[in-house]
């Protein structure tokens, strides 16, 4: 059947990574258009995703589907083949669970961790900590999240396993590191190495000069703002 499938993303962005792992592991053929999401959404953009305006938003057959997380149940409802979640009702509750765990709780401790400063970023070490203890505790022994096949939770998990270390590198953090998180780190390894992951992430030295330049921008303007207390 003739299906017209385009992902509008942005290459650096986890949440649109997401949706290109999981139309790859369908198999599903689809037109990427790349959204400059900083300075310059495009129309269709705005057109298609008029709530948030932000990516990935797959549009299929001229509907648009926005919400990485939506996106990928979409896709699984719509591909049947190697299926994300889990046929179990409950075990399916449980994926819909930690990746909301993920979105809502996991990615904003990280990012506040990462991203601020002196005190403040003491009070966020604490709460980063917590979530990713509950990520260890819930992936116990498993090589992934949903047990030996890459799937759904881990999909979604992939800030932890890529984006953050490339962040904590720029900035010279240390917080999933194999002391703390043995099992997560042991996840992060098996998840990067999987063929169909390896080939969707964003070029890690582009990433990495991406993050570093915004440290360095930070701390030049914490820099002024001490300067301009004395």
């Amino acid at each position: 059947m003739g299906e017209e499938l385009k992902l509008l993303g942005a290459w650096g962005s986890p949440f649109s990574r997401r949706v290109e792992i999981a139309l790859k592991i369908k198999g599903v053929e689809y037109e990427y258009l790349e959204e400059d999401i900083l300075h310059n959404k495009s129309a269709l953009l705005l057109e298609y995703n008029p709530v948030h305006k932000k990516v990935p938003v797959l549009v299929h057959n001229g509907k648009p589907i926005a919400e990485s997380q939506v996106i990928l149940e979409y896709i699984d409802e719509t591909w049947q083949d190697n299926p994300m979640l889990p046929r179990d009702p409950h075990e399916r509750a449980m994926a819909r669970f930690w990746a909301k765990f993920l979105d809502e709780k996991c990615l904003p401790a990280l990012w506040k961790y990462c991203w601020s400063f002196g005190e403040e970023q003491e009070k966020a070490y604490e709460e980063a900590f917590g979530v990713l203890k509950s990520l260890e505790g819930e992936l116990k022994d498993k090589k992934f999240f949903g047990g030996n096949n890459l799937g759904f939770v881990d999909i979604a998990a992939n800030f932890v396993g890529f984006w953050i270390g490339v962040v904590q590198e720029a900035g010279g953090l240390e917080i999933l590191t194999p002391d703390r998180f043995p099992r997560l780190c042991r996840w992060a390894e098996e998840f990067r190495s999987c063929l169909v992951v390896k080939e969707n992430l964003p070029p890690r030295d582009r990433l990495y000069a991406l993050f570093k330049a915004r440290f360095e921008k930070i701390s030049g303007s914490k820099d002024a703002e001490l300067a301009s207390r004395h």
